[in-house]
């Protein structure tokens, strides 16, 4: 794994793309809304591998792995929490094969529909649960980690302090919020970004927020209060559910790309796609930004 000292160095070149959706894109591909992701790509490993591949090829230099909800407390829901570090280790070295090129880091997020409250118990439940995933992650060959669609700041520093006992590298952080700069715990997301600064995070932003006319002020907003790399990975538009019940993005790729040109241009630099974004919107935003790279 990446130490934070390595992986800044790779990240000072200037713009570096992330992928853009996963869950989205696979469930198009036929993945059942209601599954375990990670059961099901371990299970039907083509999807996952075209997607990412086809990430790597639109310009993505950062893939995340697929282990978004790979945490023994929700895999205990499938009977699968015995496979923790197993299933982590496995969807990394997939996504080594689908973008061989890639640096591939290991998904962590949100375990807040898991717990009442944030006691000192359910904090150590978070770190236990975030530890097993680590390890399997590290076991796997993660480039690095990445906690993202974060809701508070209790997740972050649950996910800190199990890296830190792992022995894990660089690690980003990436938390879901409103358009201005404030979670939706009403806590101040500058105040939680500058203080993971502190603690030593590898970068810091925010993912799955509606990509719009507001989203370059949001990265001005949070830009003021960092100085390290500043994430942005919005969601391609505001999404309009169907007869079906899934939900659309309508937000074409050219302008998905203007909007994050804005956003680079206010302070962003490390930048991809979360909802409904596809390898289209990732290559609309390389041509946009890096045309000549």
């Amino acid at each position: 794994m990446l130490t934070k000292e390595e992986l800044s160095k790779i990240l000072s070149d200037g713009i570096t793309l992330l992928d853009g959706a996963t869950g989205s894109n696979l469930r198009n591909a036929g993945m059942p809304k209601d599954c375990c992701a990670e059961q099901w790509v371990l299970e039907n490993p083509e999807p996952l591998v075209a997607l990412q591949r086809s990430y790597a090829e639109a310009g993505s230099r950062i893939i995340y792995a697929p282990t978004f909800q790979a945490q023994p407390i929700a895999l205990k829901a499938v009977g699968l929490e015995s496979q923790t570090e197993r299933m982590n280790e496995a969807l990394v070295a997939l996504s080594r094969s689908a973008a061989p090129g890639c640096l591939i880091a290991g998904d962590l997020t949100t375990l807040v529909s898991f717990c009442d409250s944030w006691d000192e118990n359910n904090f150590d439940l978070l770190v236990e649960n975030y530890r097993r995933q680590i390890r399997g992650l590290i076991g796997g060959g993660a480039d690095l980690l990445v906690g993202e669609t974060l809701l508070y700041a209790q997740e972050a520093e649950a996910i800190l302090t199990a890296a830190e006992l792992e022995g894990a590298g660089a690690v980003l952080y990436s938390f879901t919020m409103q358009p201005d700069g404030s979670l939706f715990s009403g806590a101040d997301a500058g105040k939680i970004l500058r203080d993971l600064e502190h603690a030593g995070a590898a970068a810091v932003g925010f993912n799955c927020v509606a990509a719009d006319g507001m989203t370059p002020y949001l990265v001005t907003k949070l830009r003021r209060q960092v100085k390290i790399p500043l994430i942005c990975k919005p969601n391609a538009g505001i999404p309009v559910i169907n007869s079906q019940g899934q939900a659309q993005y309508a937000m074409t790729p050219p302008e998905f790309a203007d909007i994050l040109s804005a956003c680079a241009q206010n302070g962003a630099t490390i930048l991809g796609g979360c909802c409904g974004t596809t390898a289209d919107h990732i290559r609309a935003v390389k041509e946009r930004i890096l045309p000549n790279s």
